[in-house]
């Protein structure tokens, strides 16, 4: 009898567990961060040039099972889900808040796979923790000094001769005036509600090579996060449906999709995707 008294004291003594808050909680849709607002919606794949970049990338980046690999800001998981099927052994997310990371642990159940909140310029992890490591569309949403310090923290983690694999949105043509730069940054961070400052092609390389990086490979492509036909491709009939269903169920969110979309089409021109994998010697 003593013995049950003291579990079920023990028990009632432990405090419960709080859920993990949801993206963008207490904020009207309308009003949220878009790659949030997306989510929300049911969008999983929220990549600059869609899903195929990213396959790309793990293509070239070569996952193993004698690979420890870093990804910094997995968003929904679905690349997360792609990586770990190549059984590396060992798998650490880098995410920004407990919202986003609750996300990604539900796809997490190896004995070498962890989620962590830190911020992606400072992990914490120990020196050589990594010989891959990847991050998409986040270097597009830092300002110039955080990117420079995320892309050292990725050196920072890698073992010599270790990969590193980005997905961003990308500026082009590379001849784009700084004023035009400045422009479609004003309007991108106004419209998306985040701060967005993506680079031209030879930006973005010379981003990595300042930091000791050899790029390996280089693609880019069309802006297709909201193309129509990508976004059926990425997220399949059903998911495109439900996203249309609470579309229509929250008719606030329709003028901000509305005008994202028409934002993309106005700077078609000048608004891509691009993906680079790299090695450090």
């Amino acid at each position: 009898m003593s013995t049950s008294s003291s579990v079920t004291a023990s028990t009632a003594s432990t405090p419960p567990v709080p859920p993990a808050p949801l993206l963008g909680e207490g904020v009207p849709l309308a009003r949220m961060p878009a790659h949030w607002m997306l989510a929300r919606l049911g969008k999983k794949v929220m990549r600059p040039g869609g899903l195929t970049p990213s396959l790309q990338m793990l293509d070239a980046l070569a996952i193993t099972a004698h690979d420890d690999v870093v990804d910094m800001w997995p968003g929904l998981g679905v690349t997360t889900e792609r990586t770990l099927a190549a059984n590396p052994r060992s798998y650490t997310a880098i995410e920004r808040g407990r919202a986003e990371n609750a996300r990604v642990e539900r796809v997490l159940h190896g004995p070498n796979q962890r989620s962590i909140v830190a911020p992606a310029h400072k992990t914490g992890l120990a020196d050589d923790a990594a010989s891959v490591i990847y991050g998409e569309a986040l270097l597009t949403l830092e300002p110039a000094k955080r990117k420079a310090a995320t892309i050292a923290e990725a050196v920072r983690l890698l073992r010599p001769g270790g990969r590193y694999g980005i997905h961003e949105l990308l500026l082009t043509p590379t001849s784009l005036s700084e004023s035009a730069k400045d422009d479609i940054e004003r309007v991108l961070t106004t419209v998306l509600h985040v701060l967005a400052r993506p680079l031209t092609a030879d930006e973005w390389r010379r981003l990595l090579e300042d930091q000791g990086f050899e790029v390996d490979v280089e693609q880019t492509g069309r802006l297709l996060l909201l193309d129509i036909p990508t976004f059926l491709s990425d997220e399949g009939v059903w998911g495109s449906t439900m996203f249309t269903a609470r579309c229509l169920a929250h008719p606030s969110v329709l003028p901000r999709i509305a005008e994202i979309w028409t934002t993309f089409r106005r700077y078609r021109d000048n608004l891509g995707s691009i993906m680079m994998t790299a090695h450090h010697a």
